[in-house]
């Protein structure tokens, strides 16, 4: 059958408004899919149904499509897109109402039974991700648009595949090369140099979104409309294929996909051919993301400029002790961001950084901004801070569990009002960890040079819930050689102090000459709780591109 060409127009809720247009008039696609959840935004939508029962979906995307559903109707596009949050139907209603008001004859339908909030009393939203195979039953069906709530980010691109090449669930090497292209499309342009390590490769000022070429077999090329700014090549694929993934087997609802055996190929110009991936049974639970509300949270940066910086930080740090007392969580950070004998007062300045949580709003908001305030007069010298603390407010916990698969009513809601039972996947299999895979020969010893790692090898990283990833990847066969050996759990904590008490997990893939590593914990109770400086675990592979190490001077 022909080239399924599916392209995305939204990585997260906020994304590039224009992007929507952009992909429809940039080239050929016949479905433009577009991500708008995360494990935050569940949590923010679930405190908009709170005021509003109707709400808890995207409503950027209502405004995005008012614009182009004509064009997509034009030019045949189907839309598919989890922007149904927590209300798909309520969305779903919506996008009706806006075709009839601009006259487009559009059949729209939506997918449910995510939703298992009633099943876990005081979360704020419980959601299972569900597979793809209810929005290929709705396109199946006929629709133009396809509304989902909490599928995997994955299921907005083999649900589209599953229906156009007539998949069927046991067929899990196509499932799992669709898998791969979703995972690969589900965050926008990080895929086409946005975040990218080795950024100064191309322009990246304002990258296209991309685009996969889906055939029948489950291969795929990834590239992007011609004309449009960033790029796409082996590194900005590799970065994005290891965001946010663990070990070799990356599981979902309808298949498990191997990391281990995807194969990157550049065919040309933007062009990378993603080939070779092997799929598994997927795992007899689905995973259920449950987001409740933790309490209150404050915060306030205390500015220490010029001398006696630590002195300065201890002072202030007596002074609110006091009221920090009756506080159950207090965090304080010294950062040092201050320079000797500094050009500018900023340059001057370390900033120390107070972080409290607590059940009573109370503790965390007048007590605090009184107590912070209150020392403006009487504290060390040059004291203020970067704006004053507010009354403290609402925070978020994110965790996760798993239930049966066929204790789940995964529902696709036709066009036309029918409702199709989704069944759960017959043949599953508990997820095990591969056996460890051969290493590359090691480098002949050498001269060694010290110099950050990144020099040698691009890193991206991520979260999920509390845990967080850092892959990191070598350019060439033999930094990769080198990479291998030198990269240790051991090393990985000497570099990153953050996780020298936290259980770390290396994951080889040489395929990819990368290395995935899980660090558990490092995010306390995820991003909504904002327990860390960089709560979602987005800078961390920098911060160890940036450690120094003896790297061989033959790759240099």
């Amino acid at each position: 059958m022909s080239v399924l060409r599916v392209g995305n127009a939204s990585g997260f809720y906020g994304d590039r408004f224009s992007a929507l247009r952009e992909m429809l008039t940039g080239g050929p696609l016949d479905v433009l899919t577009g991500d708008y959840l995360a494990e935050l935004t569940m949590l923010i939508l679930g405190r908009d149904r709170l005021k509003n029962p109707d709400a808890g979906y995207a409503r950027t995307f209502l405004r995005q499509l008012e614009e182009c559903l004509g064009l997509a109707h034009e030019r045949g596009v189907k839309i598919v897109t989890n922007a149904g949050g927590l209300n798909p139907a309520g969305l779903a209603d919506a996008v009706r109402a806006l075709a009839d008001r601009l006259g487009i004859p559009v059949r729209v339908a939506h997918v449910e039974g995510d939703d298992l909030t009633a099943a876990h009393p005081g979360t704020l939203a419980a959601h299972a991700y569900l597979g793809g195979f209810g929005i290929a039953a709705c396109l199946r069906a006929g629709a133009d648009v396809v509304v989902t709530g909490r599928v995997t980010d994955a299921a907005l691109v083999t649900g589209p595949a599953a229906a156009h090449f007539g998949w069927e669930p046991a067929e899990y090497d196509r499932l799992a090369g669709a898998v791969v292209a979703g995972h690969l499309l589900e965050c926008g342009t990080q895929v086409t140099g946005g975040n990218y390590a080795f950024f100064r490769d191309g322009d990246v000022r304002r990258p296209g979104f991309p685009l996969a070429e889906l055939h029948a077999d489950g291969t795929s090329v990834l590239t992007k409309h011609d004309g449009t700014g960033g790029f796409v090549d082996v590194g900005t694929v590799t970065a994005q294929l290891l965001y946010e993934t663990g070990g070799a087997r990356y599981a979902g609802p309808d298949v498990t996909a191997r990391l281990d055996t995807v194969r990157l190929t550049q065919v040309g110009p933007d062009r990378v051919r993603v080939e070779g991936v092997r799929g598994e049974a997927p795992p007899p639970t689905l995973k259920v993301g449950l987001n409740r509300l933790g309490g209150f949270r404050n915060e306030v940066a205390f500015v220490l400029t010029g001398l006696d910086v630590e002195a300065k930080a201890a002072l202030v740090r007596e002074q609110m002790e006091p009221v920090l007392g009756k506080v159950s969580d207090v965090r304080w950070d010294l950062v040092r961001t201050d320079r000797s004998d500094a050009p500018t007062e900023e340059t001057a300045s370390a900033l120390l950084r107070l972080v409290v949580r607590d059940a009573d709003q109370e503790a965390v908001g007048r007590a605090l901004s009184g107590a912070a305030i209150e020392l403006a007069l009487a504290s060390y010298p040059g004291f203020h801070v970067l704006a004053p603390p507010e009354k403290g407010a609402p925070y978020g916990v994110f965790e996760a569990a798993h239930v049966p698969q066929d204790t789940v009513d995964h529902v696709a809601v036709l066009h036309d009002g029918r409702r199709v039972p989704v069944p759960a996947a017959r043949d599953t299999a508990v997820l095990a960890p591969v056996p460890e895979p051969p290493l590359p020969e090691p480098l002949p010893p050498g001269p060694v040079r010290r110099a950050p790692l990144g020099l040698v090898a691009g890193a991206r990283s991520g979260d999920k819930g509390g845990d967080a990833n850092v892959g990191v990847w070598a350019r060439t066969d033999d930094a990769w050689r080198w990479l291998a050996h030198e990269l240790t759990t051991d090393r990985f904590r000497e570099l990153i102090p953050e996780a020298r008490d936290l259980t770390v997990t290396r994951h080889p893939l040489p395929h990819l000459r990368a290395l995935n590593f899980v660090v558990e914990g490092i995010l306390g109770e995820g991003v909504a709780a904002q327990a860390r400086f960089d709560p979602q675990a987005k800078a961390l592979g920098e911060w160890l591109r940036a450690r120094h190490l003896d790297i061989p001077e033959a790759l240099l």
